[in-house]
């Protein structure tokens, strides 16, 4: 048998991650902007030009529906170059280089892709 207290006996520990909870001290909460910085914002645009493109792609026209997809990867990728890291939102996966390294390699291809493809008879 055990000599001292059994666990269940002891009193509660305060939260080590809590600072001034002994105190008082609260801190109000910051009201939540949505999205919570300028490139989210523009991530939200990015997916909505995405959509349009892809809109056109099932209407019919995949030329002009691809170059709107490859427009909105380009723009993502100039917008990843020049916004700040703090600021970047979703379009900061990976680091800068990289981030925009893939964006622009795949809008460059699918304009070449969409302009190089000849017509094909129906």
């Amino acid at each position: 048998m055990t000599d001292g207290p059994l666990p269940d006996d002891r009193p509660p520990e305060p939260p080590e991650d809590v600072e001034g909870a002994a105190d008082g001290a609260e801190e109000e909460p910051q009201e939540r902007r949505y999205p919570s910085t300028i490139g989210g914002a523009f991530y939200l645009l990015i997916l909505i030009t995405s959509a349009i493109g892809f809109g056109i792609v099932v209407s019919g026209n995949w030329r002009l529906g691809v170059r709107w997809l490859a427009a909105s990867l380009m723009a993502g990728s100039a917008l990843r170059l020049v916004l700040p890291e703090r600021d970047a939102g979703m379009l900061a996966v990976r680091h800068r280089f990289i981030d925009c390294t893939l964006l622009a390699g795949v809008g460059s291809a699918l304009f070449w892709l969409a302009s190089s493809i000849p017509d094909q008879p129906l």
